[in-house]
């Protein structure tokens, strides 16, 4: 390899990095989720204070782990391979 063309890749890197950066920068425009074009974006937004928290019946938490208790067997049927 020769110093030239490494100095040409680098000029080239540069240049793609330098790109880069003024793109980042907004200089070919602002992004087009900045604007104020796309407000429906707001209305899909989780709003806290709509939340509830409720509590689930026993029923409900068959699969919920019990903390500190043992595992619970798993609600699958097996048997064993033959050979």
């Amino acid at each position: 390899m020769s110093l030239r063309w490494l100095s040409w890749l680098i000029a080239i890197l540069f240049l793609a990095n330098l790109l880069a950066f003024v793109t980042v920068r907004g200089v070919f425009g602002p992004d087009p989720i900045a604007g104020p074009r796309e407000m429906h974006h707001l209305d899909r937004q989780v709003h806290p204070e709509m939340l509830q928290v409720r509590a689930i019946l026993p029923s409900q938490a068959a699969d919920q782990p019990v903390i500190g208790g043992p595992m619970p067997a798993p609600a699958v049927a097996a048997s064993a391979l033959s050979q």
